[in-house]
């Protein structure tokens, strides 16, 4: 697949909600800039989600429930790859980390550079996790931690995720959709119990939240940290019914300090990894975050297969 036929898919499929609208489908006054930029962010997305560490090379996600793990691809293996050497490495949990010892006469990588021997897997909270390459390059495996859990996560650039993309979809631009919101912040230090696809609860930085009206109310989302920006995640009268179930993202700028207001634009709401991948451990939208709105605004559902 080139970016060039992709980029030409992708006019197509940004059209409208169903891909029967014409893309400038919205009311004919729409600032063309603005539908430009929309159209730009819209392939950018496409672009991320299938770049060699895009979320749909992810292909396995393997909690670690032993001292010691024999790991490779084949049912001989403690845990099976799929995908890889028969035989890759000795993963072992001791004092609170986490080693790998490569097994002999198997090139592995370790951030690039070849991998001699032991090593620690420093985890993906760390300011510089361990990446461990193999398959020539093509494959990579790190070390997450989740709800007091590890597991390895794998990632492959013949991921069955990625080369049977099937595109995204997204409802019509609407400017109405991108809005003034008022900053409510939180005291300092605050934090909301988020709790992901997989039932474990994290503490995320909730530093405040955000109020905007429409349809003659006022509707309030509680925002986390999302380093650069806010991250807002939520579920409407379209989740399930044209967007994706489980509820979608949307970052956000920090605040100005002077006016206290912010702008919300639900045209860039987005999918969580989930949507693509089963091997993604997506943080859900809290019960407060769960607005009887439709938003028809942003992406929506994934056309494809979940792999």
């Amino acid at each position: 697949m080139t970016w060039r036929w992709l980029g030409m898919a992708l006019l197509v499929l940004l059209a409208g909600c169903t891909g029967d609208e014409g893309y400038g489908g919205g009311p004919a006054t729409i600032d063309p800039a603005y539908l430009h930029a929309e159209q730009q962010w819209r392939l950018e997305r496409a672009r991320a989600l299938q770049a060699d560490d895009g979320w749909t090379t992810l292909v396995g996600l393997h909690w670690l429930e032993l001292k010691a793990h024999y790991i490779g691809n084949g049912p001989r293996a403690g845990i099976n790859l799929g995908i890889g050497p028969p035989r890759l490495a000795l993963v072992q949990q001791e004092a609170g980390q986490v080693h790998i010892t490569p097994e002999r006469d198997v090139a592995l990588t370790v951030d690039g550079a070849p991998l001699r021997g032991r090593t620690r897997l420093r985890p993906d909270h760390d300011e510089a996790p361990t990446r461990i390459g193999f398959d020539a390059g093509r494959g990579e495996l790190t070390l997450i931690e989740r709800g007091g859990r590890r597991a390895l996560r794998v990632r492959h650039l013949d991921a069955p995720a990625r080369l049977r993309f099937a595109g995204l979809r997204f409802w019509s631009p609407d400017p109405s959709w991108r809005m003034q919101a008022k900053w409510l912040p939180h005291p300092p230090g605050q934090t909301l119990d988020i709790v992901n696809i997989l039932g474990q609860v994290e503490a995320m930085p909730n530093p405040g939240a955000v109020e905007f009206e429409r349809d003659g109310q006022a509707w309030r989302l509680e925002a986390v940290d999302g380093g650069d920006s806010l991250l807002v995640m939520f579920a409407d009268g379209t989740s399930g019914h044209g967007s994706y179930g489980a509820g979608r993202y949307l970052d956000a700028p920090r605040p100005d300090d002077a006016s206290g207001e912010l702008v919300l634009d639900f045209n860039r709401a987005y999918n969580p990894p989930c949507a693509y991948t089963r091997h993604a451990t997506c943080p859900l939208p809290p019960p407060g975050n769960r607005l009887r709105l439709a938003i028809e605004a942003g992406e929506q559902a994934y056309p494809g297969e979940v792999l």
